[in-house]
């Protein structure tokens, strides 16, 4: 009985991570055949053969839909996630290192309302944000999806966790008997420690500005600042309803763009593990 029992939990076991493993292979491998279809293969729906492949004129389509302003948008989505990944790396780890290491009134006061803003999706704040832009004449600028993407609640709380694994308090209290300021101290010493946690915090900051669809829907009217994400979503939404053929050049550009954040993890992910693992003992 034992040992039917033990089969039978793993086969059980081995199956559900065969069905894990295609529910998270299939719509890879389907996107990789769609990009290589041609537009009367994917409207078929016959997208999983091997006929009808045409993956250069796929391309080449791309390349000169609406004068090529794809790789405008793809630029755009390296200007958005990028810088705002960069500048969110450093003032959440600055902000995160304050709250470990220093001792203000109202700081835990403070610091809840920061993880109160870990449990506000993104979707609820677009709106404020847009009147907000609306009111400094923001809208309609590179502004307005850059500096929202600046400061990150979740950053903030894994950079705290961080400090705390990382940056014992014995160096700090050495170099300020050196005669190091606070700023020279987290910039030379805090920051170099922080490295890990800077990564992961950049890493996931960049995946998710990279991804982003709503803020820079509600904020943007001018297709020439649209990133990657929303001008897929318009050629998507003119491919259901004007022009069918379009859906080989948007199964193209959803697989050219994932290509940076997939570039992103293996990059860093020496630094991001580590930290995830740090801040899982802590």
């Amino acid at each position: 009985m034992r040992t039917t029992s033990r089969f039978t939990s793993k086969a059980v076991v081995n199956g559900v991570l065969v069905v894990g493993l295609l529910y998270t292979l299939l719509p890879m491998v389907f996107l990789v055949l769609a990009v290589c279809k041609t537009p009367g293969g994917i409207l078929s729906g016959d997208v999983f053969s091997l006929r009808e492949l045409d993956p250069l004129g796929n391309l080449r389509a791309l390349i000169h839909e609406d004068g090529g302003i794809y790789f405008r948008w793809y630029l755009n989505s390296i200007l958005y996630a990028g810088v705002g990944a960069l500048v969110a790396g450093i003032v959440c780890a600055a902000a995160g290192y304050a709250f470990d290491k220093y001792d203000f009134p109202g700081k835990e006061r403070l610091y809840a309302l920061v993880l109160v803003g870990v449990l506000i999706p993104g979707t609820a704040t677009a709106l404020p944000l847009y009147l907000i832009a609306s009111k400094i004449h923001l809208v309609n600028t590179v502004w307005a999806v850059l500096i929202p993407g600046f400061v990150s609640p979740f950053g903030v709380f894994l950079a705290r966790v961080f400090s705390q694994a990382y940056v014992p308090g014995e160096v700090i209290e050495a170099a300020r008997m050196d005669g190091a300021g606070d700023v020279r101290t987290f910039w030379r010493i805090g920051l170099p420690l922080l490295k890990p946690g800077v990564a992961t915090i950049m890493l996931f900051t960049f995946a998710g500005i990279w991804q982003g669809f709503y803020l820079p829907y509600i904020m943007l009217s001018d297709e020439k600042l649209y990133p990657a994400s929303l001008g897929l979503y318009i050629w998507n939404a003119q491919s259901s309803t004007e022009d069918p053929a379009m859906a080989s050049v948007v199964f193209v550009g959803s697989a050219i763009v994932i290509l940076p954040v997939v570039a992103a993890f293996i990059s860093l992910q020496r630094y991001w593990r580590a930290g995830l693992t740090s801040g899982a003992v802590k």
